[in-house]
């Protein structure tokens, strides 16, 4: 019986530890997943709740316990993208007293500099992720799941993606440099050191 599988069934059985090892070895997985489709951590950590809370609930219920990574994994993009349509967040923005600054203790100086190099930042920060948005949707998902902390193994990754171990470096190598180029394009220098 596959490793997965005897977890799966020593945890149907209510062994604590095996449920340990299954969160240890798939919550990576679930979680880079979730952020691979949601930008806001909050939005990736309620969709990697939801998405463990169902697997406790069809544990009993799994067709195959050794696919468990790649039942976790197409739950997690369901649960983010569920997260994503009822999500009526607004994204906030910095706020001094939040930071325990006092604006009046800052020269204006300081405040316009900073305030500069804020603009050209979220310039580029734009500048990258409209370029990124053009890249193909397998492009995108490969790359959000990579830079993912911690990052899940290929073998998770191959699992959530539907894709095979061996092709994911080569697929990330043609997404970057594709990504490079469009970025060259836009006549922008600096983005991917």
């Amino acid at each position: 019986m596959d490793d997965t599988a005897a977890l799966v069934t020593a945890a149907r059985d209510g062994d604590p530890a095996a449920w340990s090892r299954l969160y240890q070895r798939f919550s990576g997985l679930v979680w880079a997943v979730s952020r691979s489709c949601l930008m806001n951590a909050s939005d990736a950590q309620d969709a990697c709740q939801s998405t463990w809370y169902l697997f406790a609930e069809h544990l009993t219920k799994l067709r195959d316990p050794s696919r468990a990574g790649a039942w976790l994994a197409t739950t997690a993009r369901h649960e983010a993208l569920r997260v994503l349509r009822t999500s009526g967040r607004a994204v906030p923005v910095d706020d001094l007293e939040l930071l325990g600054l006092d604006a009046d203790e800052r020269s204006p100086e300081l405040l316009l500099l900073e305030a500069e190099e804020e603009s050209e930042r979220a310039e580029r920060d734009q500048l990258l992720w409209s370029t990124f948005e053009e890249l193909p949707d397998r492009c995108r998902r490969l790359l959000r799941v990579l830079i993912a902390s911690p990052r899940p193994s290929y073998q998770e990754i191959a699992d959530g993606l539907g894709m095979a171990v061996g092709s994911i470096g080569p697929n990330r190598g043609r997404c970057l440099k594709r990504l490079g180029d469009l970025i060259s394009q836009r006549g922008v220098s600096g983005i991917l050191g």
